[in-house]
């Protein structure tokens, strides 16, 4: 997805940064849409996705080739995005869409935390200010109660393992072109799941193992649209965005697939006022970081 080159850099990179936002938004929806066991769904997922990655790049006659130092990062940054969907469509599948996704909004916060750690910078104080608006901001909107406890924890899970991999991308982007590192992230995930997912289903046992039409069907949306695009698209902002930025613009994911769900399943019912004021808390922290962020430009 290209945009006009009338726009400056950074107007382009968070243009491709909220194209990939509202896509992942219906990930929630399609997650609760496919009957499939989540450790089933993913493995799906992120194998439809390297077939189609590989199929463009041969459309496109790119090459994938990638040297061995970069190779293992990204199958590394892969196996943890696999484990991110995981944690996440679990969360879904033991409470609903609304509850992972409230809990997913804790990823500014988590990063907030971790990037300075990881990158070897030292923390920004506004950062960690605004990743405890957002912590605000999920309290407010939902009162955890005990039928979703484990729910909540998976949702949590994901969050944390969320606020990892854009930093761990944020390096390689520099290295690797978006779609050539989306393959292999996407091919170390399948390889990490097809080892555990024996293991895996022992514990959480799947009803069946081959998708129904319907669940081809939301499996190849989910693949195309929610994973190879909006995966690019973020992997291409991040050249111009700090993970944080990032990370924090993805809080808005919860509220775009929050009330899809609200649409497609009336999960409004679970939400009382204490949800507006959250989601004002999460759109005031993404708005006075991404002010930031174009004052710096104007300096």
């Amino acid at each position: 997805m290209r945009f006009p080159a009338a726009f400056s850099p950074l107007t382009r990179a968070f243009l491709q940064l909220h194209t990939a936002i509202i896509l992942a938004g219906f990930t929630g929806v399609l997650g609760r849409f496919i009957q499939l066991n989540e450790g089933v769904l993913v493995w799906y997922r992120m194998v439809l996705a390297v077939v189609v990655l590989a199929i463009l790049a041969r459309l496109g006659k790119q090459s994938l080739r990638l040297s061995g130092k970069y190779l293992w990062y990204c199958v590394a940054t892969g196996g943890v995005i696999a484990l991110h969907w995981l944690f996440f469509y679990g969360s879904i599948k033991y409470g609903n869409v609304s509850i992972a996704l409230v809990c997913f909004a804790a990823t500014g916060s988590f990063t907030a935390l971790l990037e300075p750690w990881l990158l070897r910078r030292r923390p920004d104080p506004y950062e960690l200010l605004l990743g405890l608006l957002v912590l605000l901001g999920i309290y407010l909107m939902f009162r955890v109660e005990t039928a979703y406890k484990t729910a909540i924890l998976l949702g949590f899970v994901a969050a944390f393992l969320s606020a990892l991999f854009p930093i761990f991308n944020k390096k390689l982007v520099q290295h690797v072109a978006a779609p050539v590192l989306t393959f292999y992230e996407m091919a170390g995930g399948v390889v990490l799941l097809t080892l555990l997912l024996p293991l895996y289903l022992q514990v959480s046992p799947a009803d069946r193992l081959i998708p129904s039409a319907g669940d081809w069907l939301g499996l190849l949306v989910l693949v195309v649209f929610c994973t190879v695009l909006a995966f690019q698209l973020s992997v291409l902002a991040l050249k111009k965005i700090s993970p944080f930025t990032a990370n924090l613009s993805y809080n808005l994911e919860p509220l775009y697939g929050i009330l899809l769900a609200f649409l497609f399943f009336g999960e409004q019912k679970e939400v009382g006022a204490g949800f507006w004021w959250g989601v004002t808390l999460i759109l005031v922290s993404v708005l006075i970081q991404t002010g930031r962020m174009w004052r710096r430009q104007l300096r």
